[in-house]
């Protein structure tokens, strides 16, 4: 199987930004400990406080629609919900 990339960007709201900027370090360590995960990085924009560009790579696409299932049923999940996707 092929190596699956995702990359784009996420805008979150204003009013939620600490709470996700906060909860983000753990997103990032659990994402990185999954089998399968080759690269998760998500940045804070410079320019644009609320956008967060967004580069992850998987083994293949079972391993990334594990991370999926994983993050749909996490705090991160819920946390994130008003988060607009861009990818």
């Amino acid at each position: 199987m092929s190596k699956v990339i995702l990359k784009g960007f996420i805008l979150v709201p204003q009013p939620e930004l600490a709470a996700i900027k906060n909860e983000l370090v753990n997103h990032k360590r659990l994402t990185l400990k999954e089998e399968g995960c080759l690269l998760f990085e998500v940045t804070q924009s410079r320019d644009n406080r609320c956008r967060f560009d967004v580069h992850e790579e998987f083994v293949d696409k079972c391993s990334f629609e594990h991370h999926q299932a994983r993050v749909r049923s996490s705090y991160w999940g819920k946390l994130t919900v008003n988060v607009e996707r861009h990818y």
